[in-house]
C-alpha cells in the first residue's frame, strides 16, 4: 500500500483535508468554507466550535476516501491561518470567546500607546516583528482586560492560549497535549526568535501570563496521537506549521536567498535567510522558518493583508462577478488599466508601509470605467504590492532571487501570473500543485514519520510546473508602477487628514 500524510489545512475563509501520496500528490481531499463574523467595525472572528466541526468532518472524509483507495495514512500534519487565536477554559476545553483573526483590529490602541511609549525597537529586536495589532498579543490583552473575570482565571493557570494549531492539537489529543511550533509561537510578539522560547519581558509589556502559553515543539515533532474516536483511526501528529511557513516547505525554499509568496486571503512573501536572524533596515518582519531536527532556519517576511479577500470584495459587496475566476475573463477584456487605480487598504496596508490608519481608495475612474477596470484593477494591485515587497527584500539582503515561486488560490488566474512576471521583472512559477501549504504541513510530518529522508528528498517540483516569463517593456512597467505609488499616496494622505 502506499504510504502517505492526512494534511489539515485550517485557513482563514476555509477548511481542508488533503491526503499526501508519497510521490506528493493530493489523492483525496474534502474542504467546506468557514464563516467570518464582524461584530463591529474593525473586528472580524471566527466560532471556534465551528472549526472544530470542520476539521473533524473534513479529515474523516479525506481518511475515508483513502482508505476506499487502499491507502496507508500513517502520520497527521497541521497548517493553520497564523495570529489568529483562542482562549479557553482548561477544565472543559470551551473557548471563553470567538477566536479573535489576524486581520482583527481591536488591539491598535494598544500597539499605539506602546510605540508612543517607545518600546518597538525593543520589542522588534526580541519578536522580529513590528507593533502592530496584526499579531496576536494587544488582541490577546484586550480580551483578558474586556472580559470580566478572564484575567484573573488566566492568571491561575485556569487558561490556555493558542494559535489554532494549538486550539486544535488540544481538541485532537482530547486535552492531553498543550503545544505549538516556532513558525506559529514567532508571530504573537511573546516569541524571543534568538532564544527560541517565550520571552518574561514581552509577557511583562502586554500583561500575559506565562501559564496561559503552550509549550513550544520543533516543527517535526511527536506532537501526540489521535484517539482513534476523533477521526476513527489512531495517528501521530508529526508536523505542525503556520500557513506561510508551510508553503516556504511545500515550494521546496530550503536554501538562503528563495522566495515564495502565496497568495491567499492576503498575500505573503517569504525568503529564507538561513540560519541567521536578518534584520530589515525596511519594516520588513524577521521570522522562524521552521526548527527541523533541533536546527533553526530563519526567514524574512513582507505581508499584503488583502489579496483573495479583495476578489471576495468584488463578488460579495459590488456584485460585479459571481465567481473568482471571473476577475480573468474580465483583465482580459481591455487592453490596458485606462488609469485606473484599486489600493485595497480595507485593513490598512501592510509592507513596506505598515499603516494601519490607510483605508481603500479607487481613484483614475472617468465615465468609461466599468466593472471590467474595477476587476482588473485589483489584480494589478495585488501585483504592485508584491512587487513593493519583492523589492524591499532586495534592498534589506542584498539578494535577488532569479525565480518567484507562487503558490494559493489566486495563483490559478494566469493573467495574474503573467502579470506579475511582467511588474516583478523576474521569472515567475506556479507548481502543478498550488497547494503548497498543505503540502508543507504534510512534508513536516511525512519525513517525521520516515516517509521521505528529509525536507530535501520531498518531491517539491514538478516538470509540468508553469514558468512566466517577464513580456513588459521596462518602459511601460515603470509607468505602471508609478501610477500605483501616487494611488498608494492619495490612500496615506486621506488617512492622514482624517
Amino acid at each position: 500500500m502506499m504510504k502517505a500524510v492526512l494534511a489539515i489545512d485550517q485557513g482563514t475563509t476555509s477548511t481542508r483535508a488533503l491526503i499526501v501520496g508519497q510521490d506528493g500528490a493530493i489523492v483525496a481531499r474534502a474542504q467546506v468554507e468557514l464563516h467570518q463574523s464582524y461584530p463591529r467595525t474593525g473586528w472580524v472572528e471566527h466560532d471556534p466550535e465551528t472549526i472544530w466541526r470542520d476539521v473533524v468532518a473534513t479529515a474523516r472524509q479525506a481518511l475515508s476516501q483513502a482508505t476506499e483507495a487502499e491507502i496507508d495514512v500513517v502520520a497527521i500534519g497541521i497548517t493553520n491561518q497564523r495570529e489568529t487565536f483562542v482562549v479557553w477554559d482548561r477544565e472543559t476545553g470551551r473557548a471563553v470567546h470567538p477566536a479573535i483573526v489576524w486581520q482583527d483590529r481591536r488591539g491598535a490602541a494598544l500597539c499605539e500607546r506602546l510605540i508612543g511609549e517607545g518600546v518597538e525597537t525593543e520589542v522588534s529586536a526580541r519578536s522580529g516583528l513590528l507593533l502592530d495589532s496584526y499579531f496576536s498579543a494587544s488582541k490577546l490583552a484586550w480580551l483578558l482586560d474586556t472580559v470580566p473575570g478572564l484575567r484573573r482565571d488566566a492568571e491561575a493557570g485556569k487558561l490556555a492560549f493558542g494559535t489554532i494549531d494549538t486550539y486544535l492539537l488540544w481538541r485532537l489529543t482530547d486535552g492531553r497535549v498543550h503545544a505549538t511550533d516556532p513558525s506559529n509561537a514567532a508571530r504573537t510578539l511573546l516569541f524571543d526568535i534568538a532564544r527560541m522560547d517565550w520571552s518574561d519581558e514581552l509577557c511583562a509589556l502586554f500583561g500575559i501570563s506565562r501559564a496561559m502559553l503552550p509549550r513550544v515543539m520543533d516543527n517535526d515533532a511527536l506532537f501526540g496521537t489521535v484517539d482513534a474516536a476523533v477521526l476513527g483511526q489512531a495517528l501521530p501528529i508529526t508536523g505542525m506549521a503556520g500557513d506561510q511557513q508551510a508553503a516556504l516547505v511545500g515550494q521546496g525554499c530550503l536554501k538562503a536567498g528563495q522566495v515564495k509568496i502565496t497568495y491567499g486571503t492576503g498575500a505573503f512573501g517569504l525568503m529564507h535567510t538561513g540560519d541567521t536572524i536578518s534584520r530589515s533596515r525596511h519594516r520588513l518582519l524577521s521570522t522562524v522558518a521552521y526548527r527541523v531536527g533541533g536546527q533553526t532556519c530563519y526567514a524574512l517576511e513582507g505581508s499584503i493583508f488583502v489579496a483573495g479577500a479583495g476578489v471576495q470584495w468584488l463578488r460579495d459587496r459590488l456584485g460585479i462577478i459571481a465567481s473568482a475566476a471571473e476577475t480573468e475573463t474580465l483583465a482580459r477584456t481591455i487592453p490596458d488599466n485606462g488609469g485606473v487605480y484599486l489600493v485595497p487598504a480595507f485593513a490598512g496596508l501592510g509592507t513596506p508601509h505598515w499603516d494601519s490608519q490607510a483605508r481603500a481608495v479607487l481613484c483614475g475612474m472617468t465615465l468609461g470605467t466599468g466593472a471590467a477596470h474595477v476587476a482588473r484593477a485589483m489584480l494589478e494591485a495585488v501585483a504592485y504590492q508584491s512587487e513593493e515587497l519583492i523589492d524591499t527584500m532586495r534592498e534589506d539582503t542584498g539578494l535577488c532571487a532569479d525565480l518567484i515561486r507562487i503558490d494559493g488560490g489566486m495563483a490559478h488566474n494566469a493573467w495574474l501570473c503573467q502579470f506579475l512576471a511582467d511588474v516583478l521583472a523576474t521569472p515567475v512559477r506556479r507548481p502543478d500543485n498550488v497547494e503548497s501549504t498543505a503540502l508543507g504541513a504534510a512534508f513536516l510530518a511525512g519525513t517525521a514519520a520516515g516517509i521521505w529522508p528529509s525536507l530535501a528528498d520531498t518531491p517539491s517540483s514538478s516538470n509540468r510546473d508553469a514558468v512566466f516569463e517577464p513580456a513588459l517593456a521596462a518602459a511601460e512597467r515603470a509607468r505602471l508602477i508609478a501610477g500605483w505609488r501616487d494611488a498608494v499616496a492619495r490612500t496615506r494622505h486621506r488617512a492622514n487628514v482624517e
